[in-house]
Order: C-alpha cells, then sequence, then structure tokens
C-alpha cells in the first residue's frame, strides 16, 4: 500500500470513527480527492473486514464508531521504562513482522510489541488462517528472550493465556478460562488465541515471538469466517473498549509474568492455569498421534495435560484438547 493511500485511509476513518454519516463529496474535499477516489479507500477497507454503509442521499458511515490505534497515545500512557509498541495500519501478520525483524538482525528489547490494525495473512496454531478484520480486535505479537534455549520454553502459551485473563479480570471483571494448550474462552465460547514461534537452538539462547489474536468487538457477519462458537471483550462486557489501553494494559501483564516464567519456569504457574483450566475434570479427547480419551485432571509443573483413562493416569506434552460427547 502506498503512503498516499495508507494515509487517506487514515484521514478517512478520523472522519468516520464516530459512527455518523458524512457525504462522498464532503469526504472527497476534505482529503482533496473524487468521490471515486474516497469510494475506492473504503472498499479497500471493506475487503479488510471494516463495515462500512453507504446509503444514497446520506453518505457513508461505519457499523460501529471506532478507536484507532494512536503510536503517540499509547507511548503517553505506558509505564516509564516499557519496552516499544509499534503500531502498523495492515500487514501481513504481526508475528511475521516481528520475525522478519529478528531475521534482519534487529536488535529488540525484551517485551517489545508489534500491533496492527488488521493482517492480510494472520496465522493461528498449525498454520490455520486467523480471521483479523479491521479495527475491530487486537492483533498483538510480543518479542521475549529466553537465554535457557527452546527447552525453558515448555508451558510458555498457558503462561501467556493466565496473562490474558488477569487483564480480562482487572480491566473488564471477566472470567476467563484457558482451553490447553493456547486459547482463551469465556462461557464456552472462543475469545482469544495464542501462537508462540521460536528461534533458537536446544543449548543456547532462543528468540520467541508471541502472538495474541484478542477479540474485542467482532464484525457481525464474522460467523461466515468462523467455524465455532465466539465471543468478544465488549458484547461479554457490554463496555466500549479502549484498545490503546487494552494494548498497555497486554504488554505490562504479558510483561510480568515472562520475567518470573524466565527465572522459576512453568512450576510457579501451575497452581493458577489448573484454576483457569476450561476442561478441568472433564471427558476429553486428545487429538495427538493416536486420539486419548479420558477425565482431564489439570497440568503438570511442565503445563503437560494430565488425562486419567480407564486404564491408567498420564502427562502428554503434544497435542489438541477437545470436549467429548457429554463432557
Amino acid at each position: 500500500m502506498s503512503k498516499t493511500s495508507l494515509l487517506c485511509q487514515r484521514q478517512l476513518l478520523h472522519y468516520l470513527a464516530d459512527g455518523g454519516f458524512y457525504s462522498g463529496q464532503w469526504l472527497a474535499e476534505q482529503l482533496g480527492v473524487s468521490r471515486t477516489a474516497v469510494a475506492n479507500y473504503l472498499n479497500e477497507l471493506k475487503q479488510h473486514g471494516l463495515e462500512v454503509f453507504s446509503v444514497k442521499g446520506r453518505g457513508y458511515k461505519l457499523a460501529h464508531p471506532i478507536q484507532l490505534l494512536d503510536a503517540n497515545r499509547i507511548k503517553n500512557i505506558q509505564p516509564v521504562g516499557s519496552a516499544q509498541i509499534l503500531v502498523q495500519h495492515i500487514t501481513d501478520s504481526t508475528n511475521c513482522q516481528l520475525l522478519n525483524r529478528l531475521q534482519a538482525g534487529q536488535v529488540m528489547a525484551p517485551g517489545s510489541v508489534i500491533v496492527a490494525e488488521a493482517q492480510s495473512a494472520g496465522r493461528g496454531r498449525r498454520g490455520r488462517p486467523w480471521y483479523s478484520p479491521f479495527g475491530s480486535n487486537l492483533y498483538f505479537s510480543c518479542y521475549w528472550r529466553l537465554e535457557q534455549g527452546v527447552p525453558a520454553a515448555m508451558g510458555l502459551s498457558l503462561v501467556i493465556g493466565l496473562a490474558v485473563c488477569r487483564v480480562l479480570q482487572q480491566q473488564y471483571n471477566l472470567q476467563a478460562k484457558v482451553k490447553w494448550p493456547n486459547d482463551i474462552y469465556l462461557n464456552e465460547q472462543k475469545l482469544a488465541g495464542i501462537l508462540v514461534e521460536l528461534s533458537g537452538q536446544a543449548d543456547a539462547g532462543c528468540d520467541v515471538v508471541i502472538g495474541i489474536g484478542l477479540n474485542v468487538g467482532m464484525p457481525e457477519y464474522s460467523n461466515q469466517y468462523i467455524d465455532q462458537p465466539y465471543t468478544d471483550i465488549r458484547t461479554a462486557s457490554g463496555l466500549q473498549i479502549d484498545r490503546n489501553n487494552l494494548v498497555v494494559e497486554l504488554q505490562r501483564q504479558v510483561t510480568i509474568l515472562l520475567t518470573q516464567f524466565s527465572e522459576t519456569g512453568f512450576s510457579a504457574f501451575t497452581a493458577e492455569f489448573n484454576q483457569h483450566d476450561l476442561y478441568a475434570n472433564r471427558k476429553v479427547v486428545l487429538l495427538a498421534k493416536e486420539p486419548i480419551t479420558g477425565i482431564c485432571r489439570g497440568v503438570d509443573n511442565q503445563g503437560g495435560v494430565i488425562i486419567e483413562t480407564v486404564d491408567d493416569t498420564k502427562t502428554f506434552y503434544g497435542g489438541e484438547l477437545s470436549l467429548r460427547a457429554g463432557g
């Protein structure tokens, strides 16, 4: 996207952000472009999931008022000494952006974050696409360094899940649960996903990129793109969400927990996770090389899921959990 197109899109959103109607002619005059150009810019944004209505005789309006991510405001409300938060307009993937910087040799402070208004190639676990509509949610990636190497990352995604749960409780009074190994649920509906990517060796320092996709205010038509029950913070809390404040709080909480995790490993978080375990004492199926059916009994001190079967109780460190019918 050219700088001119980017600037015009941001200017249009500045006017439309309050959710009111604005005529195409008036918007064109403010930007110094044609009405056709205004329509084209808005169509580009619609292709990235922004809900824009066009009504003859009244002009354009957004389905909901939006608050754009604001790098200056974020910096002003960050605690002193916080690592940088870089705000992007539309990107392929915030995780990819951080990984690209690492591969290019860029030095980053642990806790550095990239956020974006939309992702054109957002990714979930196992390469699944992550629906990333414009200005609706939070697409957040954080850099960390584990000096103990790749093995020290055991249980890391669960710790990040707990950081998200803490923010949801403290800021919005929402009691979220963690679905092992990397999802956040509220009232049995998916609220967020976590993608941890590692770059390093087993016996040397390891760079970690932690992606969090958090539903803040999903567009009404999102069920066309998502094949499971989901919710968002706005719906669950009944509040208008300040995404800039959310970014800062999430960075702060993630940094606190990662600092502790780097010192203690997962064992310091076992009890807290088991209090937030979505499937605690429920019938589950672990989808691994061979499906394992049993009762979920929480996690061990390395973050492995404990499953009690009819034969014995074992701990597993890979796979995905799902509820068994009747669970």
